[in-house]
């Protein structure tokens, strides 16, 4: 990963399945990084988060969902459960991929990026619960964060602004 260029294109992640994906992938594109739970009381924004990335998808928008089991162990099923979950209960269609630690020891190096680049409240980088989301613009650059009770919908504004720049 090259560090000095401050956008998220050098980290590697693995796909739900498994596969690894390059975030390289998603040049040019506005992102919306988001770790996911199924049985979280915030797990309804699953269908938020589906609509705004079927309105803004061919305009060059993605979401990117990272089951995480670190708060209250409310993701403790495999890949293949929640994806299942994801796909029967909300018709998720955006990528999902394997589950990961977003804090302490073990945090993936994504999430040690988004954290450190925008620090949230009071410069707290911990992730406080699922459905923390972060913003990305076209050149990789994370520009916001959104705490959990943020809901999709009210991040309409800010994503259409950037994929008219």
């Amino acid at each position: 990963m090259s560090k000095d260029s401050g956008n998220i294109y050098g980290f590697s992640v693995k796909r739900l399945d498994g596969t690894p994906a390059a975030l390289e992938a998603y040049r040019g594109k506005v992102l919306l990084i988001v770790n996911t739970a199924s049985e979280c009381g915030f797990t309804p924004q699953y269908k938020g988060l589906e609509e705004i990335y079927q309105k803004y998808h061919a305009q060059g928008f993605e979401v990117l969902g990272f089951p995480c089991n670190q708060f209250g162990a409310q993701e403790p099923g495999n890949a293949e459960e929640i994806g299942a979950f994801c796909e029967k209960n909300y018709g998720v269609t955006f990528p999902l991929f394997e589950k990961i630690d977003v804090n302490g020891e073990h945090a993936a190096p994504l999430y040690q990026h988004l954290k450190s680049a925008v620090p949230g409240l009071l410069g707290s980088e911990g992730i406080k619960w699922n459905f923390t989301k972060f913003l990305v613009n076209k050149e990789g650059r994370v520009l916001d964060r959104f705490a959990p009770q943020t809901k999709p919908e009210a991040l309409v504004a800010d994503i259409e602004k950037l994929l008219a720049e």
